[in-house]
């Protein structure tokens, strides 16, 4: 890991998380201490900017924050601990993970972890207003809109690239046709419906 120094004017976190909605695929958590020299323009909550611009600003983030984590958290972590608590857990393993310990962290949201490596506040709607949130939200979701593309590639019956695990019409037809695959999650109420029932054809996804 390498050391970073950090000045008053560079020493916060913004902390935020994509994929806690989706029917499969990991949740993802991401800390981002952001150098406001070298802040790239255009950052915004990751949600109102397009695919093609989240790219765009993806990399110039990496390569110009002081300090990164991205934290993957598996489907059968979200089963055993609930999505709520998962979050929370991605939140806190996020902010250990940087490369130097921030001397406060913003929390996108109305919540706050507990045992963090430094101190708090949250913002809700954050991402829209906090440079740090909002680089945090566009590293969350490309990391887990790739992820879900390479997931695609895996398990192509259920169309992960167009949808990415949230619970569409098709998406929802296509537990239905065959069944829950090993990324699903569990614990979410249409993947447990489908669990109880027979797949339309049977030992596609498994």
């Amino acid at each position: 890991m390498r050391y970073v120094a950090l000045t008053p004017d560079s020493a916060i976190a913004g902390v935020d998380e994509a994929g806690r909605g989706p029917l499969a695929g990991p949740l993802v958590v991401a800390a981002v201490i952001l150098d406001p020299r070298r802040t790239p323009a255009g950052l915004d909550d990751s949600k109102k900017l397009t695919e093609a611009r989240r790219e765009a600003l993806y990399q110039p983030i990496l390569d110009s924050a002081l300090a990164h984590c991205i934290v993957f958290i598996a489907p059968e972590e979200i089963d055993r601990r609930n999505i709520f608590q998962a979050t929370l857990h991605g939140m806190r393993e996020s902010l250990r993970g940087l490369a130097a310990a921030p001397r406060l962290a913003l929390v996108d949201g109305n919540r706050i972890p507990d045992d963090l490596p430094c101190p708090a506040e949250y913002r809700i709607g954050g991402d829209a207003l906090e440079p740090a949130i909002s680089a945090a939200s566009i590293l969350a979701k490309v990391s887990r809109d790739r992820a879900l593309m390479a997931l695609h590639q895996q398990f192509p019956q259920y169309g992960f690239d167009r949808h990415k695990g949230y619970p569409t019409p098709a998406h929802l037809d296509a537990l239905r046709r065959h069944g829950p695959c090993a990324v699903h999650r569990r614990s979410f109420a249409p993947v447990r419906d489908a669990l109880r029932a027979p797949p339309e054809q049977a030992g596609l996804g498994f």
